[in-house]
């Protein structure tokens, strides 16, 4: 055996898997069927295992074709990536990026700083999936995603953009009919509204610089798994809830909604750009991160001490590269 992998045919196979067929895989990769179920054989031959079972019905991973798919695919990857690169030193940023962002978010302020990045960049394509669940950065083949959470241990690289305040609010009349609370303890006899993904279920916790820590569990006859979903029912007087401060920064400016116990302050979550692990960045990838982490960090609800801790001149306009 060849001390030498056999790079191609650990790239066919990848190509195999994300195509879901021999046929797809050899369309996509402009090669014969033959071609790529020969690569297929050889590599199978090689490791003296299979890696698919086949019948005339339907090809499924065998065990060891599960655990080598994901390897394989960021060996193809790498591939792309370095070709890519190599070609992008002669031309213009040009090719696809794929990216997932959190729904209102998304659409609230990364689909406005789009255009900017569009207008310097026309050969470079973008692919945004908007969703509020955690996607699969490697299985769903995704160049980066924007999460804002407390991040859990991973593997993936993780940029970090800005911190975001979550701030308990609720409108004036609400306040003025139920009573404005002034220690947590009181928040008992509210009514609360609740972000379902949220990590600490039912409980509330906030911080004093004097009193220290205190949690409550907070029942809700409203859950939703989109925060967005609850400023309405906010705005009706209905109830107090945790709020990330680009959902309610307009409403608690124009004031139809207040930040209630202010000096008791909630966990303050993070906006991150992740990426996958121990791939490569194609240019355009990377352009499309320098980008964002500029852009994001001068939202209107992100604050001056917010810039300052990621480098951000507030006044700095932004620069392409040529």
């Amino acid at each position: 055996m060849s001390k030498l992998p056999d790079f191609e045919a650990w790239a066919v196979f990848a190509k195999v898997v994300e195509a879901g067929s021999f046929a797809e895989a050899a369309r996509e990769l402009g090669l014969s069927q033959a071609t790529v179920s020969k690569a297929i054989t050889r590599l199978e031959s090689r490791l003296q295992t299979a890696l698919f079972q086949r019948s005339s019905r339907k090809m499924s991973l065998t065990e060891s074709g599960r655990a080598a798919a994901g390897r394989a695919s960021l060996l193809l990857d790498e591939g792309q990536a370095i070709e890519a690169d190599v070609t992008a030193q002669a031309a213009a940023p040009r090719g696809t990026v794929r990216m997932a962002a959190p729904m209102s978010f998304g659409i609230g302020h990364l689909a406005p700083a789009l255009p900017e990045f569009m207008a310097h960049y026309p050969d470079i394509s973008l692919e945004v999936d908007f969703r509020d669940e955690i996607v699969d950065l490697i299985q769903g083949r995704f160049d980066l995603a924007l999460r804002i959470s407390t991040l859990a241990d991973s593997t993936l690289r993780a940029q970090r953009v800005c911190s975001v305040r979550i701030l308990l609010v609720g409108s004036p009349e609400y306040l003025r009919q139920r009573g404005r609370p002034k220690h947590p303890r009181e928040l008992g006899e509210h009514r609360a509204l609740s972000y379902s993904n949220s990590h600490l279920g039912d409980a509330w916790r906030f911080k004093h610089s004097r009193q220290g820590d205190f949690s409550i569990g907070m029942p809700a006859p409203l859950r939703v798994n989109n925060a967005e979903a609850l400023t309405p029912v906010l705005l009706a007087g209905l109830g107090l809830a945790l709020q990330p401060e680009f959902l309610v920064w307009r409403e608690l400016k124009d004031g139809t909604l207040e930040n209630v116990m202010p000096e008791w302050i909630a966990p303050s979550i993070a906006m991150h750009i992740v990426t996958p692990p121990h791939r490569a960045r194609p240019r355009r990838v990377q352009l499309l991160i320098d980008y964002l982490v500029r852009s994001l960090a001068h939202a209107p609800w992100a604050t001056a001490d917010q810039r300052v801790k990621q480098g951000v001149a507030p006044d700095k306009p932004f620069a392409p590269e040529s």
